[in-house]
Protein backbone atom coordinates (compact mmCIF):
# COMPACT_ATOMS: atom_id res chain seq x y z
CA UNK A 1 0.00 0.00 0.00
CA UNK A 2 2.81 2.35 0.91
CA UNK A 3 4.57 1.52 -2.35
CA UNK A 4 1.42 2.24 -4.36
CA UNK A 5 0.97 5.59 -2.56
CA UNK A 6 4.57 6.57 -3.22
CA UNK A 7 4.24 5.59 -6.88
CA UNK A 8 1.02 7.61 -7.10
CA UNK A 9 2.72 10.63 -5.56
CA UNK A 10 5.60 10.23 -7.96
CA UNK A 11 3.24 10.15 -10.93
CA UNK A 12 1.40 13.23 -9.69
CA UNK A 13 4.62 15.16 -9.15
CA UNK A 14 5.96 14.06 -12.52
CA UNK A 15 2.81 15.31 -14.22
CA UNK A 16 3.10 18.65 -12.41
CA UNK A 17 6.77 18.91 -13.33
CA UNK A 18 5.98 18.31 -17.01
CA UNK A 19 3.19 20.90 -16.94
CA UNK A 20 5.44 23.51 -15.31
CA UNK A 21 8.28 22.67 -17.70
CA UNK A 22 5.94 23.26 -20.64
CA UNK A 23 4.76 26.53 -19.08
CA UNK A 24 8.34 27.69 -18.74
CA UNK A 25 9.15 26.64 -22.31
CA UNK A 26 6.09 28.51 -23.57
CA UNK A 27 7.06 31.64 -21.62
CA UNK A 28 10.55 31.58 -23.15
CA UNK A 29 9.06 31.31 -26.63
CA UNK A 30 6.78 34.33 -26.13
CA UNK A 31 8.88 36.51 -28.40
CA UNK A 32 5.86 38.75 -29.07
CA UNK A 33 7.07 40.70 -26.03
CA UNK A 34 10.10 41.72 -28.07
CA UNK A 35 7.73 42.94 -30.79
CA UNK A 36 5.84 44.90 -28.14
CA UNK A 37 8.99 46.71 -27.07
CA UNK A 38 9.83 47.52 -30.70
CA UNK A 39 6.28 48.76 -31.33
CA UNK A 40 6.51 50.98 -28.26
CA UNK A 41 9.38 52.77 -29.98
CA UNK A 42 7.39 53.18 -33.21
CA UNK A 43 4.38 54.41 -31.26
CA UNK A 44 6.55 56.89 -29.42
CA UNK A 45 7.93 58.27 -32.66
CA UNK A 46 4.53 58.50 -34.33
CA UNK A 47 2.95 60.25 -31.35
CA UNK A 48 5.77 62.76 -31.09
CA UNK A 49 5.64 63.52 -34.83
CA UNK A 50 1.86 63.89 -34.87
CA UNK A 51 2.00 66.16 -31.85
CA UNK A 52 4.66 68.35 -33.47
CA UNK A 53 2.59 68.55 -36.65
CA UNK A 54 -0.59 69.52 -34.82
CA UNK A 55 1.23 72.19 -32.89
CA UNK A 56 2.77 73.63 -36.04
CA UNK A 57 -0.71 74.00 -37.59
CA UNK A 58 -1.74 76.34 -34.81
CA UNK A 59 0.75 79.16 -35.20
CA UNK A 60 -0.89 81.60 -32.81
CA UNK A 61 -1.01 79.05 -30.03
CA UNK A 62 2.58 78.06 -30.73
CA UNK A 63 3.88 81.62 -30.58
CA UNK A 64 2.14 82.29 -27.28
CA UNK A 65 3.24 78.98 -25.80
CA UNK A 66 6.87 79.40 -26.83
CA UNK A 67 7.21 82.30 -24.43
CA UNK A 68 6.27 80.07 -21.52
CA UNK A 69 7.54 76.64 -22.45
CA UNK A 70 10.03 74.80 -24.60
CA UNK A 71 8.17 72.77 -27.22
CA UNK A 72 11.07 70.46 -27.88
CA UNK A 73 10.42 68.54 -24.67
CA UNK A 74 6.68 68.07 -25.20
CA UNK A 75 6.99 64.72 -27.01
CA UNK A 76 9.02 63.40 -24.07
CA UNK A 77 6.45 64.65 -21.56
CA UNK A 78 3.49 63.28 -23.50
CA UNK A 79 5.17 59.94 -24.05
CA UNK A 80 7.82 59.12 -21.43
CA UNK A 81 8.63 55.86 -23.24
CA UNK A 82 10.24 57.81 -26.09
CA UNK A 83 13.77 58.09 -24.75
CA UNK A 84 13.64 54.76 -22.94
CA UNK A 85 12.37 52.88 -25.99
CA UNK A 86 14.98 54.59 -28.14
CA UNK A 87 17.72 53.57 -25.69
CA UNK A 88 16.32 50.03 -25.70
CA UNK A 89 16.44 49.89 -29.51
CA UNK A 90 19.99 51.27 -29.54
CA UNK A 91 21.27 48.72 -27.01
CA UNK A 92 19.56 45.82 -28.77
CA UNK A 93 20.94 46.95 -32.13
CA UNK A 94 24.43 47.18 -30.64
CA UNK A 95 24.17 43.58 -29.42
CA UNK A 96 23.09 42.37 -32.85
CA UNK A 97 25.80 44.42 -34.56
CA UNK A 98 28.68 43.23 -32.37
CA UNK A 99 27.66 39.62 -31.82
CA UNK A 100 25.79 38.95 -35.05
CA UNK A 101 27.39 41.00 -37.78
CA UNK A 102 30.97 41.26 -36.49
CA UNK A 103 31.48 38.04 -34.49
CA UNK A 104 29.34 35.57 -36.44
CA UNK A 105 30.17 37.36 -39.69
CA UNK A 106 33.88 36.89 -38.98
CA UNK A 107 33.33 33.18 -38.36
CA UNK A 108 31.45 32.94 -41.66
CA UNK A 109 34.26 34.69 -43.53
CA UNK A 110 36.87 32.45 -41.86
CA UNK A 111 35.12 29.21 -42.76
CA UNK A 112 33.84 30.26 -46.19
CA UNK A 113 36.71 32.39 -47.53
CA UNK A 114 39.95 32.33 -45.53
CA UNK A 115 40.24 28.58 -44.88
CA UNK A 116 39.34 27.56 -48.48
CA UNK A 117 41.84 30.10 -49.86
CA UNK A 118 44.55 28.77 -47.55
CA UNK A 119 43.76 25.21 -48.62
CA UNK A 120 44.12 26.29 -52.24
CA UNK A 121 47.41 28.15 -51.63
CA UNK A 122 48.83 25.56 -49.22
CA UNK A 123 47.51 22.16 -50.37
CA UNK A 124 48.18 19.20 -48.12
CA UNK A 125 47.00 16.38 -50.40
CA UNK A 126 49.02 14.66 -53.11
CA UNK A 127 46.54 15.12 -56.02
CA UNK A 128 46.77 18.88 -55.57
CA UNK A 129 50.51 19.02 -56.31
CA UNK A 130 51.64 19.57 -59.91
CA UNK A 131 54.68 17.36 -59.44
CA UNK A 132 54.53 13.84 -58.08
CA UNK A 133 58.11 14.22 -56.84
CA UNK A 134 56.94 16.82 -54.32
CA UNK A 135 54.27 14.44 -53.16
CA UNK A 136 56.70 11.57 -52.85
CA UNK A 137 59.02 13.67 -50.72
CA UNK A 138 56.24 14.32 -48.21
CA UNK A 139 58.04 17.23 -46.63
CA UNK A 140 56.23 19.93 -48.60
CA UNK A 141 52.79 18.56 -47.65
CA UNK A 142 53.72 18.56 -43.97
CA UNK A 143 55.12 22.09 -44.24
CA UNK A 144 52.01 23.38 -45.97
CA UNK A 145 49.80 21.68 -43.39
CA UNK A 146 51.80 23.25 -40.57
CA UNK A 147 51.64 26.72 -42.15
CA UNK A 148 47.90 26.33 -42.69
CA UNK A 149 47.39 25.44 -39.03
CA UNK A 150 49.59 28.32 -37.78
CA UNK A 151 47.86 30.93 -39.94
CA UNK A 152 44.38 29.84 -38.80
CA UNK A 153 45.48 29.90 -35.16
CA UNK A 154 46.90 33.41 -35.65
CA UNK A 155 43.51 34.56 -36.90
CA UNK A 156 41.91 33.12 -33.76
CA UNK A 157 44.52 34.66 -31.43
CA UNK A 158 44.69 38.17 -32.93
CA UNK A 159 41.07 38.56 -34.02
CA UNK A 160 38.55 36.15 -32.51
CA UNK A 161 39.91 36.07 -28.96
CA UNK A 162 39.97 39.90 -28.57
CA UNK A 163 36.50 40.19 -30.15
CA UNK A 164 35.29 37.37 -27.90
CA UNK A 165 36.53 39.11 -24.73
CA UNK A 166 35.19 42.48 -25.90
CA UNK A 167 31.83 40.89 -26.67
CA UNK A 168 31.58 39.34 -23.19
CA UNK A 169 32.37 42.63 -21.44
CA UNK A 170 30.15 44.89 -23.56
CA UNK A 171 27.29 42.39 -23.83
CA UNK A 172 27.00 42.05 -20.04
CA UNK A 173 26.72 45.84 -19.75
CA UNK A 174 24.23 46.06 -22.60
CA UNK A 175 22.07 43.20 -21.30
CA UNK A 176 21.61 45.07 -18.04
CA UNK A 177 20.64 48.24 -19.90
CA UNK A 178 18.23 46.31 -22.14
CA UNK A 179 16.47 44.80 -19.11
CA UNK A 180 16.30 48.19 -17.35
CA UNK A 181 14.85 50.07 -20.33
CA UNK A 182 12.42 47.25 -21.09
CA UNK A 183 11.30 47.11 -17.47
CA UNK A 184 10.55 50.84 -17.45
CA UNK A 185 8.97 50.73 -20.93
CA UNK A 186 6.44 48.24 -19.60
CA UNK A 187 5.20 50.88 -17.18
CA UNK A 188 6.44 49.17 -14.04
CA UNK A 189 7.57 51.72 -11.49
CA UNK A 190 9.02 49.44 -8.85
CA UNK A 191 12.42 50.51 -10.13
CA UNK A 192 12.03 53.93 -8.59
CA UNK A 193 10.36 52.72 -5.44
CA UNK A 194 12.26 52.44 -2.23
CA UNK A 195 13.24 48.84 -1.53
CA UNK A 196 11.67 47.20 1.48
CA UNK A 197 15.06 46.09 2.79
CA UNK A 198 16.27 49.67 2.70
CA UNK A 199 13.11 50.84 4.48
CA UNK A 200 13.68 48.27 7.21
CA UNK A 201 17.26 49.45 7.60
CA UNK A 202 16.04 53.03 7.82
CA UNK A 203 13.59 52.14 10.57
CA UNK A 204 16.20 50.23 12.52
CA UNK A 205 18.66 53.10 12.34
CA UNK A 206 16.07 55.79 13.08
CA UNK A 207 15.60 54.51 16.58
CA UNK A 208 19.16 55.34 17.56
CA UNK A 209 19.72 58.48 15.45
CA UNK A 210 18.51 62.00 16.08
CA UNK A 211 19.39 63.59 12.78
CA UNK A 212 17.05 62.52 9.99
CA UNK A 213 19.54 63.28 7.22
CA UNK A 214 22.22 61.27 8.97
CA UNK A 215 19.72 58.44 9.33
CA UNK A 216 19.01 58.46 5.58
CA UNK A 217 22.72 58.59 4.77
CA UNK A 218 23.60 55.68 7.05
CA UNK A 219 20.67 53.48 5.98
CA UNK A 220 21.37 54.15 2.30
CA UNK A 221 25.04 53.19 2.63
CA UNK A 222 24.21 50.11 4.69
CA UNK A 223 21.78 49.02 2.01
CA UNK A 224 24.34 49.58 -0.74
CA UNK A 225 26.91 47.54 1.17
CA UNK A 226 24.45 44.67 1.57
CA UNK A 227 23.49 44.90 -2.10
CA UNK A 228 27.15 44.90 -3.17
CA UNK A 229 27.86 41.90 -0.94
CA UNK A 230 24.93 40.00 -2.45
CA UNK A 231 26.17 40.75 -5.97
CA UNK A 232 29.65 39.43 -5.16
CA UNK A 233 28.20 36.32 -3.53
CA UNK A 234 25.90 35.80 -6.52
CA UNK A 235 28.89 35.92 -8.88
CA UNK A 236 30.73 33.34 -6.77
CA UNK A 237 27.62 31.17 -6.62
CA UNK A 238 27.15 31.18 -10.38
CA UNK A 239 30.88 30.72 -10.96
CA UNK A 240 30.92 27.54 -8.90
CA UNK A 241 27.69 26.40 -10.58
CA UNK A 242 29.29 26.92 -14.00
CA UNK A 243 32.18 24.66 -12.96
CA UNK A 244 29.63 22.05 -11.95
CA UNK A 245 27.96 22.38 -15.37
CA UNK A 246 31.34 21.98 -17.08
CA UNK A 247 32.25 18.90 -15.01
CA UNK A 248 28.84 17.28 -15.58
CA UNK A 249 29.57 17.01 -19.31
CA UNK A 250 32.31 14.44 -18.60
CA UNK A 251 30.08 12.02 -16.68
CA UNK A 252 29.66 8.82 -18.75
CA UNK A 253 26.27 8.03 -20.31
CA UNK A 254 24.22 10.72 -18.54
CA UNK A 255 26.73 13.57 -18.88
CA UNK A 256 25.17 15.23 -21.93
CA UNK A 257 21.63 15.09 -20.58
CA UNK A 258 22.70 16.38 -17.17
CA UNK A 259 24.73 19.12 -18.84
CA UNK A 260 21.66 20.17 -20.83
CA UNK A 261 19.46 20.44 -17.73
CA UNK A 262 22.08 22.34 -15.72
CA UNK A 263 22.70 24.73 -18.60
CA UNK A 264 18.95 25.32 -18.86
CA UNK A 265 18.82 26.32 -15.20
CA UNK A 266 21.89 28.51 -15.53
CA UNK A 267 20.60 30.45 -18.54
CA UNK A 268 17.15 30.80 -16.98
CA UNK A 269 18.70 32.24 -13.83
CA UNK A 270 20.81 34.65 -15.91
CA UNK A 271 17.72 35.83 -17.82
CA UNK A 272 15.65 36.49 -14.70
CA UNK A 273 18.51 37.90 -12.63
CA UNK A 274 18.35 41.21 -14.51
CA UNK A 275 14.67 41.56 -13.63
CA UNK A 276 15.26 40.55 -10.01
CA UNK A 277 18.02 43.14 -9.73
CA UNK A 278 15.58 45.81 -10.88
CA UNK A 279 12.91 44.71 -8.40
CA UNK A 280 15.53 44.64 -5.60
CA UNK A 281 14.67 41.03 -4.77
CA UNK A 282 17.09 39.66 -2.19
CA UNK A 283 19.35 36.75 -3.05
CA UNK A 284 17.69 34.42 -0.53
CA UNK A 285 14.27 35.04 -2.05
CA UNK A 286 15.64 34.56 -5.56
CA UNK A 287 17.14 31.19 -4.72
CA UNK A 288 14.04 30.10 -2.82
CA UNK A 289 11.72 31.02 -5.71
CA UNK A 290 14.03 29.47 -8.30
CA UNK A 291 14.61 26.19 -6.46
CA UNK A 292 10.93 25.88 -5.49
CA UNK A 293 9.91 26.18 -9.16
CA UNK A 294 12.79 24.28 -10.72
CA UNK A 295 10.66 22.62 -13.42
CA UNK A 296 9.40 25.97 -14.73
CA UNK A 297 12.91 27.43 -15.00
CA UNK A 298 14.26 24.25 -16.59
CA UNK A 299 11.63 24.73 -19.28
CA UNK A 300 12.39 28.43 -19.66
CA UNK A 301 16.10 27.81 -20.18
CA UNK A 302 15.64 24.94 -22.64
CA UNK A 303 15.14 27.10 -25.79
CA UNK A 304 18.32 29.01 -24.90
CA UNK A 305 20.32 25.79 -24.68
CA UNK A 306 18.74 24.20 -27.76
CA UNK A 307 20.03 27.11 -29.83
CA UNK A 308 23.67 26.43 -28.90
CA UNK A 309 23.95 22.86 -27.61
CA UNK A 310 25.05 21.23 -30.88
CA UNK A 311 27.43 23.96 -32.15
CA UNK A 312 31.19 24.41 -31.65
CA UNK A 313 32.36 26.76 -28.88
CA UNK A 314 32.81 30.01 -30.80
CA UNK A 315 29.74 29.51 -32.96
CA UNK A 316 27.55 28.58 -29.99
CA UNK A 317 28.68 31.67 -28.11
CA UNK A 318 27.93 33.91 -31.10
CA UNK A 319 24.45 32.45 -31.56
CA UNK A 320 23.71 32.73 -27.84
CA UNK A 321 25.00 36.30 -27.66
CA UNK A 322 22.60 37.26 -30.46
CA UNK A 323 19.59 35.45 -29.00
CA UNK A 324 20.20 36.21 -25.32
CA UNK A 325 18.85 39.81 -25.44
CA UNK A 326 15.58 38.38 -26.78
CA UNK A 327 15.34 35.98 -23.84
CA UNK A 328 16.24 38.79 -21.40
CA UNK A 329 13.39 40.88 -22.85
CA UNK A 330 11.07 37.87 -22.62
CA UNK A 331 12.03 37.24 -18.98
CA UNK A 332 11.63 40.93 -18.14
CA UNK A 333 8.13 40.94 -19.58
CA UNK A 334 7.27 37.55 -18.12
CA UNK A 335 4.91 37.19 -15.19
CA UNK A 336 6.33 33.92 -13.99
CA UNK A 337 4.86 34.38 -10.51
CA UNK A 338 1.32 34.66 -11.90
CA UNK A 339 1.76 31.61 -14.14
CA UNK A 340 3.12 29.49 -11.29
CA UNK A 341 0.52 30.71 -8.79
CA UNK A 342 -2.31 29.96 -11.20
CA UNK A 343 -1.08 26.39 -11.51
CA UNK A 344 -0.76 26.07 -7.74
CA UNK A 345 -4.34 27.24 -7.30
CA UNK A 346 -5.42 24.53 -9.73
CA UNK A 347 -3.43 22.03 -7.65
CA UNK A 348 -4.92 23.43 -4.40
CA UNK A 349 -1.63 24.90 -3.22
CA UNK A 350 0.44 21.76 -3.73
CA UNK A 351 3.84 22.34 -5.30
CA UNK A 352 6.77 20.22 -6.39
CA UNK A 353 8.91 20.97 -3.37
CA UNK A 354 12.24 22.76 -3.29
CA UNK A 355 15.11 21.17 -5.23
CA UNK A 356 18.52 22.26 -3.85
CA UNK A 357 20.03 23.17 -7.23
CA UNK A 358 22.55 25.58 -5.79
CA UNK A 359 23.34 23.61 -2.63
CA UNK A 360 26.85 22.56 -3.70
CA UNK A 361 27.58 26.02 -5.09
CA UNK A 362 26.25 27.65 -1.92
CA UNK A 363 28.37 25.39 0.28
CA UNK A 364 31.57 25.94 -1.71
CA UNK A 365 30.98 29.68 -1.95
Amino acid sequence: MAISISIGDLRAKSKKAIVLWLEGFREACCLHRVVFFCLSLSLSLSLSLSLSLSLSLSLDFTVQFLHQFDLTIIPFLINPLFRRSKALAVRTSQCFLLNGLIFLGSLLILNSVIIPVLQWILPNHCPQFDSLDLCAAGGIAKLFSFLHYVLVQLVYIFWFCPVYVLSIVLSNIWYSDIAKHAYIAMGRHELTAKPSSQSELSKSVSGTSINHELNKFVSSHLYRMIEFGEQIYSLLLLGVFFLKVFAAGYIPYIGKALNFVLLSWMYAYYCFEYKWNLTELSLDKRLDFFESNWAFFAGFGSPCVLAIFFFPTFLSYGVMAVLFPLFVLTATGSRAEDVINSRRRMWQGAGLGRLPIFYASDTLS
